[in-house]
């Protein structure tokens, strides 16, 4: 089975947090905030959306940053996914 976003939707995986800081310090689970970074894995076809023409700027297996509190999670087969729109991706890591 696979997710197959729709209009200007995109699926994400989010990257793995680092459990410790440059310095060394090992962060608790806790401490540990919900990391913005994720992989693009499946993308929308764009089109007409809310009467607007999108046209889709990010690719499968993109790194891209997205907004901190955006998005739908996803449990698909044990993997957690994120469904989001296209803007709200912040920025692509290059």
């Amino acid at each position: 089975m696979k997710l197959v976003p729709l209009g200007d939707k995109i699926v994400l995986k989010q990257l793995e947090a680092e459990e410790t800081t440059k310095s060394g310090i090992v962060l608790p689970g806790q401490a540990k905030e919900k990391p913005q970074e994720a992989e693009v894995i499946a993308v929308g076809p764009g089109g007409v959306v809310d009467g607007k023409e999108v046209v889709m700027q990010v690719k499968v297996g993109d790194k891209v940053i997205y907004s901190k509190y955006a998005g739908t999670d996803v449990e698909l087969e044990g993997e957690k996914y994120i469904i989001v729109k296209q803007n709200d991706i912040l920025a692509i890591v290059e």
